[in-house]
């Protein structure tokens, strides 16, 4: 199996300045692009070549995994993203009232989790076995499906992902993720 470059969900200059094309052009076209390739190239000739991202994120090590859980984790966060403000709603929102209080709530969570991720990593709400939603973070390439759990949302706070744009403010961008949501997304992969 060969992996490709996913086509964005979304134009380049679909963000403004919240998130620019500069910075599409890099993590996107170079970060992500070379995570496919790379990937491509490791798994020539293992028993990962006709393997799923999944499959190999669950059963791969070192290179292959990192490669792999990257090109998944970065197809993830654009399908999170939307240039228009959206909000969740019905079993998705019910959900978050339930483990976070309110919507605020999980705001707050979800943004002290994501800024206080030492180093390069990912912000997640994950659903668990037990269906209960909780924020993690998770450094570097790793997943939460290693872990038994469902991804819902992520946001990657390796620098690469907003430095053009925010320079070391981790927060502002955060901040700004927020209200970039893909909530109809991510309440899909809740239900």
């Amino acid at each position: 199996m060969t992996f490709k470059l996913p086509e964005l969900p979304f134009e380049t200059e679909a963000f403004g300045n919240r998130l620019s094309k500069e910075t599409f052009e890099y993590h996107y076209g170079k970060h992500h692009a070379a995570y496919v390739n790379n990937l491509n190239k490791l798994i020539v000739g293992t028993p990962f070549e006709n393997a799923s991202l999944e499959e190999i994120i669950k059963k791969a090590q070192g290179p292959v995994f990192n490669n792999a859980a990257q090109v998944w984790n970065h197809t993830f966060y654009w399908d999170c993203l939307s240039p228009k403000q959206t909000s969740p709603s019905g079993a998705l929102m019910t959900a978050i009232n339930k483990q976070f209080n309110s919507y605020n709530e999980f705001r707050e969570k979800f943004t002290q989790a994501a800024i206080g991720q030492f180093g390069s990593g990912w912000g997640w709400l994950v659903k668990n076995p037990d269906g209960s939603l909780a924020i993690e973070t998770t450094g570097n390439a790793a997943n939460p499906m290693t872990g038994g759990k469902k991804p819902l949302l992520t946001c990657d706070v390796w620098e690469h992902a907003y430095y053009i744009d925010y320079r070391n403010n981790r927060a502002k961008y955060i901040e700004t993720f927020l209200d970039m949501i893909n909530w109809k997304f991510v309440g899909n992969n809740h239900a």
